[in-house]
């Protein structure tokens, strides 16, 4: 007997994190008097500092997340639902929690979909489930499973476009969402997120993730048009079929509002 998790086929999904400054303090300068920010201002410096000024991104191994979102897709690549874990408290432990019992248990059978997941949002989720001790043992066992680079149960968009790291993306998400006609980067932007969680923005952080799974969505889509498992055409009514989703949801999910008001379509050039 079928249950509503069997027409989820695949968990489009990102993660926004922010600097975990007990952890920099207690690794980086453990005999030194900082407060918070204070010690994640100073690696961020460091970190400028060694990159001859073109980065201050602190490492995944010091980060915790702050967001996790998801949509989740039928096997014919439409839209199911879009789900914020653990809103409105956005308790890290929590989402780890439910992410990973997601995957693990309700969506076993369903792939992952990311844009540099392998490199980032898969590697911090793994990692705090090791600081809180659960269980991911399919994916970690599992030698098709998340992890594997060339597999089926994890696509990521960024490694999978990039010919596998051969050349850098420049311009990532934001580039491949503005091709497609859709909005991208709008109000907020991934180096803004550690100051609006200082601000108590957190509902806009999700927000901005939220809007970061429908970009990823639609440029999984464009894939699947490139590996010939829809058409252009069909991806262009599953496109429209997702407007009106999104159209018919922001009452209820008001992030939706920011992503409909910038909505493009696919006017390809030159």
């Amino acid at each position: 007997m079928s249950s509503k998790y069997d027409e989820v086929k695949y968990l489009v999904f990102d993660v926004e994190s922010v600097p975990d400054p007990k952890l920099i303090k207690k690794v980086k300068y453990p005999h030194e008097d900082l407060e918070d920010d204070a010690a994640v201002r100073k690696y961020q410096a460091e970190i400028l500092e060694g990159s001859n000024g073109t980065s201050d991104f602190i490492p995944v191994t010091f980060q915790y997340p702050i967001s996790v979102c998801i949509a989740k897709i039928r096997e014919d690549f439409t839209l199911v639902d879009i789900v914020s874990l653990d809103r409105p408290a956005f308790r890290p432990a929590e989402m780890v929690r439910l992410f990973w019992h997601g995957v693990e248990n309700l969506y076993n059978h369903a792939a992952l979909v990311t844009f540099n997941g392998r490199g980032f949002d898969i590697p911090l989720l793994e990692l705090m489930a090791f600081r809180y001790g659960y269980v991911v043992k399919r994916h970690f066992k599992d030698k098709w499973a998340g992890r594997n680079r060339f597999g089926t149960k994890h696509v990521d968009l960024q490694d999978w476009l990039s010919n596998y790291n051969a050349i850098r993306l420049n311009g990532g998400l934001n580039l491949f969402a503005k091709v497609l006609g859709k909005p991208g980067k709008m109000s907020t932007k991934g180096s803004e997120v550690y100051d609006m969680f200082l601000e108590g923005k957190i509902t806009e952080i999700n927000d901005y993730c939220i809007h970061d799974v429908l970009d990823t969505y639609f440029i999984f889509l464009r894939t699947r048009v490139l590996l010939g498992e829809i058409t252009i055409e069909r991806e262009q009514e599953i496109v429209q079929m997702t407007r009106l989703f999104v159209e018919n949801n922001i009452q209820r999910m008001p992030a939706l509002k920011e992503y409909y008001d910038n909505w493009g379509d696919w006017e390809p050039w030159p």
